[in-house]
């Protein structure tokens, strides 16, 4: 069966018309022509297909495409501007080079969504990518806290904590 998909994807409305058992990671991939979110063990298990869903990490490779209905979804497409990278993004690439690979996009989500939540609770930036703030999706750290902990501050109100500077490069 198949039924009207309405979500905001990457800040702009969406309208499509889903197959109830399509996966989000599928739709993204095929139907929006959104390849940063990369397939990977589809179990669950590396976190390569990580998104965020109103601000939060989920693995579109366990989550159906009609359970964003009416929801915010943000891939990694999202993150930067027009072939320009974020300051999260510019980060990776200088301090962790290719440490990831295949995985890095969904790092990268998966961290974004972390310190937006993490900062906006009151937690310091500092402390937001510590072992203790939690696991990414995956089950391991989504990012190495030493390489980048120097290079945080506090970010102001706003709907993501990288478009507000939240890195320093």
């Amino acid at each position: 069966m198949k039924r009207l998909l309405s979500f905001i994807l990457n800040g702009r409305p969406r309208e499509d018309t889903v197959a109830d058992p399509r996966l989000r990671l599928d739709y993204l991939r095929e139907k929006a022509g959104l390849t940063g979110t990369k397939r990977g063990c589809d179990g669950g298990q590396c976190g390569a297909c990580t998104v965020l869903v109103d601000s939060t990490p989920q693995l579109a490779c366990l989550a159906l495409a009609v359970a964003g209905e009416g929801k915010s979804v943000e891939t990694m497409e999202a993150l930067g501007e027009k072939f320009r990278m974020n300051d999260l993004q510019r980060a990776c690439r200088e301090k962790l080079g290719t440490d990831y690979g295949y995985c890095t996009p969904g790092m990268i989500i998966a961290t974004e969504g972390r310190l937006f939540a993490n900062c906006r609770s009151g937690q310091s930036p500092r402390t937001a990518l510590t072992p203790s703030s939690g696991k990414g999706p995956g089950g391991r750290s989504t990012i190495p806290q030493g390489k980048w902990r120097g290079s945080l501050r506090r970010p102001q109100a706003s709907r993501s904590f990288t478009q507000v500077g939240g890195i320093r490069s």
